[in-house]
């Protein structure tokens, strides 16, 4: 399955989820609203850091959304790679398994897009 599947498929099981569980759903949209909107550093960057954690806490679906995330916020490939070897150092042998998921789909959907 490829990276954009994965995506539609996780958007769809959270779809299914807002719906079962509307008012925590709603509640964690503002929490990330607000973090996203407010504070000394932009969205790029917050967007780094929640994809370097993403990969050291091996969250593939993370991992999709904050590098689609990064891609509209105009990181560049170079500065992805940067950030990984910052999550590769941070999370060890994983982190390197779960980098290569963060480039991995960087990439497909670059040729995509």
């Amino acid at each position: 399955m490829s990276y954009k599947e994965k995506l539609d498929d996780m958007r769809n099981e959270l779809r299914v989820m807002y719906k079962a569980i509307p008012d925590a759903t709603q509640g964690f949209g503002v929490l990330s609203k607000a973090v996203k909107d407010n504070g000394p550093l932009d969205l790029k960057n917050k967007e780094f850091i929640a994809l370097g954690m993403a990969v050291v806490l091996r969250c593939e679906p993370c991992i999709m959304f904050h590098t689609e995330a990064l891609m509209k916020a105009g990181a560049t490939r170079e500065e992805l790679g940067d950030v990984l070897a910052m999550a590769i150092q941070m999370g060890g042998g994983p982190g390197v398994m779960y980098a290569g998921h963060a480039l991995a789909c960087w990439d497909e959907l670059a040729a995509k897009a």
